[in-house]
């Protein structure tokens, strides 16, 4: 099943010298998808919403235990 993704957003970490290498993601009541903010017609990826709790709950871990860049 397909389902529209139509509330795309960015991270707040998108400004700047990062703003160039991003992420948008948008929600459906099942899944969350992400694309590439520079080529959004290029392609989508499709998680389900603990699916992608849990890996940025991971990303947030990674990021707590590496210390200052």
């Amino acid at each position: 099943m397909r389902h529209t993704m139509d509330n795309w957003r960015r991270s707040s970490y998108s400004g700047g010298g990062d703003g160039n290498n991003c992420v948008e993601i948008a929600g459906s009541p099942d899944r969350v998808a992400v694309r590439d903010s520079k080529a959004p017609k290029r392609g989508v990826l499709a998680f389900r919403e603990t699916t992608f709790a849990i890996f940025v709950a991971g990303l947030k871990e990674a990021k707590a235990g590496s210390g200052p860049r």
